[in-house]
């Protein structure tokens, strides 16, 4: 469905949207954060850009697979729910994941979890593709779930 007005004022698709963003944040942070820690607890050399293609890349990867596994559990079949986790909006996970990335690089030198910095880059992560998915989602009935 392709709504022929938009706006930014509807507190129901801003609410809905924030949802679907959430679960694509939880997708991503767990592959992210899982490859970063990996690197920081094994020591492995690895170079800090490496670490990160890596991070964005388990990122999407697990985000895909939950989200899959929300959609198997909405009573998808497997395949369809694949292709539609797969078939979402790669352009707000990317960014999402991206931003994130360049939130660590910036704040702790990459390829570093602390304490204070998983809550500033969850919430970039969170804000970065929020509006995208709102405009997604009003404009075209488009989401994930």
């Amino acid at each position: 469905m392709i709504t022929s007005t938009f706006h930014w004022s509807c507190k129901h698709t801003w609410r809905k949207s924030a949802k679907n963003t959430m679960w694509c944040v939880i997708g991503c942070a767990i592959g992210d954060f899982g490859t970063i820690l990996f690197f920081q607890l094994t020591q492995i050399p690895f170079p800090v850009i490496g670490v990160m293609v890596l991070a964005i890349i388990n990122g999407l990867l697990t985000s895909i697979m939950l989200e899959t596994f929300i959609l198997i559990r909405q009573n998808f079949k497997f395949f369809k729910a694949l292709k539609t986790a797969c078939g979402m909006s790669f352009i707000s996970m990317v960014s999402m994941e991206i931003t994130m990335n360049l939130t660590d690089y910036y704040l702790t030198g990459g390829a570093q979890l602390t304490y204070w910095v998983v809550p500033i880059m969850l919430t970039v992560g969170f804000l970065t593709p929020w509006p995208y998915n709102y405009w997604r989602l009003k404009k075209f009935g488009l989401e994930c779930h």
